[in-house]
């Protein structure tokens, strides 16, 4: 990354990267629904087992209730004829919710601890919202295929409409309430816990009817997709552009599984029996995901639905079926997650959260640096600090390959006089030149290639701790020092870009030049310095924390190396 050539090559594929995103965010596959007309088609195309009106799943008929009989129910009888839907305010330390009475369903979640904006920290992430063009909710109900079911478009009666969690208290209950004329009843509970942003969920059924009930619990999430950031130049440094958005399953069988918005039509998701996984939808740096026990064989489905003159896409998993005879009470029991993708904590609800950061193929490089980074930051207590310590570490696992690449550049640049001496006895007769070269080479023991291995290496660094960066909540708004008081931002005052660009010019004065290079690639070589400070300038400080660190290091390494391994008087013509 010191010698020109792969530093150009470098630059080159980076620059294409960046490229490519921007493409992708612009003229890349689009979600259906994100224009009227896409929409249009999407729903047109959309075909599942479930009504293309409605969102609500057929009856589980595995526990023998009758083909015939196993429709959705119809909309349940409102606990008060003539009564409206309410809204119940819920507030934790963590958390501020709303719960709509029409079907129990979580339509609101601010995330206390994450504001939009560091300067005003009064206004939270709203992760989940009902309003139609941020439409995103956590919706649960039952379906029977012969009895009354209350599903998530029944109404509820609550007791309050408003919760806190009280000082001292680990937990705060929410009960909902919903009766049949026939004699069933059922109990809806949503429990927040302190410091916590799993919710446990409940829904008891008493059946005081005559007959058994037989049915089954389903709990979806349903949403438009995120609104997408204007596009621009610099818009492929805002990771929203190109972050993953869609829906995902875990399971132990067939493991980590995502769909985009655009693949719901092509690839809906359906699978049977799937004990101990979980269902979720992704955004960038927060998720929701419905947890059922996990002991429980669940259906697991995606469908798109009509809804305000558009479309959604849903995820559900549904419970098997559950029969409850005459005065008995029976629960249904799950858990739904609503936050930021905690590493080091969401593994510990349920396996495979933690794979909701989406890395990518280079998972299995940056989930080890992501665990670093934060065990680093549990000793310095700053994420800037934590990076440059990383990038230290970084350096030293390399530090080999680079002690290679240094001395083969020494090598080389003792060999200038040499070179351009070869070069002036052959003049334009390319095919000598370079059989003189190589015949050098040989003598020499010289590998050209030799400072290009440490760059291929670096590579997949770089990208997966790019990505490292980028994906970490972690890191979103979080101080560093000085000026630098949010290293998900740019820099303010173009410091550090400024820093790399010093460096780039005093490694290119370290570095021999490359044998053969004509003036136009001279030229456009000198301009680096410019080209990376430019990209630099707009990308969020962690990343250019990172580079200009790792410049740096590798000028001071570069500068010893080049030292110890230069031998004393001048090569000879």
């Amino acid at each position: 990354m010191n010698s020109p050539r792969p530093l150009l090559f470098f630059a080159v594929l980076l620059t294409g990267y960046f490229l490519w995103q921007a493409w992708d965010q612009d003229y890349g596959a689009k979600a259906p629904g994100a224009t009227p007309a896409a929409a249009a088609a999407a729903s047109a195309k959309a075909t599942s087992p479930s009504p293309a009106t409605a969102d609500v799943p057929a009856a589980n008929t595995a526990a023998g209730i009758p083909a015939a009989a196993a429709a959705p129910a119809t909309p349940a009888v409102p606990s008060e004829p003539g009564a409206t839907a309410q809204r119940i305010d819920i507030t934790t330390d963590v958390m501020h919710a709303v719960i709509d009475t029409r079907g129990g369903s979580l339509v609101e979640a601010d995330l206390l601890a994450y504001p939009v904006d560091p300067a005003d920290r009064s206004k939270p992430v709203r992760l989940l919202d009902d309003t139609a063009e941020r439409f995103f909710v956590a919706q649960s109900g039952l379906v029977s295929g012969a009895s009354a079911a209350p599903d998530h478009r029944a109404l509820f009666a609550a007791e309050k409409t408003s919760y806190a969690l009280a000082d001292g208290a680990t937990s705060v209950e929410v009960p909902l309430t919903w009766r049949d004329a026939g004699g069933v009843s059922v109990r809806k509970v949503y429990i927040f816990k302190r410091g916590s942003y799993l919710i446990d969920a409940r829904e008891e059924v008493t059946n005081a009817s005559a007959q058994p009930w037989v049915g089954n619990e389903y709990r979806q999430l349903q949403r438009v997709p995120p609104i997408a950031p204007k596009s621009g130049l610099f818009s492929l440094y805002n990771p929203e552009s190109y972050a993953f958005a869609g829906a995902a399953s875990y399971n132990p069988q067939d493991k980590f599984q995502k769909l985009a918005f655009a693949k719901f039509t092509d690839s809906p998701l359906r699978k049977n029996d799937v004990v101990g996984g979980w269902a979720g939808m992704l955004q960038h740096y927060f998720f929701a995901a419905w947890i059922p026990d996990a002991a429980e064989p669940n259906q697991y489905s995606t469908d798109v639905v009509k809804a305000d003159g558009g479309v959604r896409y849903l995820i559900r998993s549904a419970s098997p079926a559950l029969t409850i005879a005459p005065n008995e009470t029976k629960a249904f029991s799950t858990r739904l997650y609503v936050g930021p993708k905690l590493q080091g904590t969401v593994d510990e609800i349920a396996p495979g959260l933690s794979l909701t950061v989406d890395y990518g193929i280079l998972t299995v490089i940056a989930s080890p640096m992501h665990w670093i980074l934060v065990e680093l930051h549990t000793f310095v207590r700053n994420w800037g600090l934590a990076i440059i310590f990383l990038v230290l570490l970084i350096k030293l696992a390399l530090f080999k390959l680079s002690e290679a690449q240094f001395r083969s550049m020494a090598k080389m640049k003792k060999l200038q006089p040499r070179l351009e001496a070869l070069k002036e006895r052959y003049g334009d007769d390319k095919q000598k030149y370079n059989a003189a070269m190589m015949e050098l080479y040989q003598k020499e023991k010289i590998n050209p290639l030799g400072g290009c291995l440490p760059v291929l290496v670096q590579i997949p660094v770089f990208f997966a701790l790019y990505w490292v960066l980028l994906e970490s909540v972690e890191l979103r708004q979080a101080p560093f020092f000085g000026w630098i008081q949010n290293l998900s931002a740019p820099d303010p005052y173009f410091i550090l870009p400024i820093l790399n660009a010093i460096q780039m010019i005093l490694t290119q004065r370290m570095s021999p030049a490359a044998p053969g290079m004509d003036p136009l690639q001279a030229r456009m070589m000198k301009t680096m310095p410019l080209i990376f400070s430019v990209l630099l300038a707009f990308a969020p400080d962690n990343l250019t924390l990172y580079w200009t660190v790792n410049g740096w290091l590798s000028l001071l390494q570069q500068w010893i190396i080049t030292r110890r391994a230069a031998e004393p008087g001048v090569a000879k013509a």
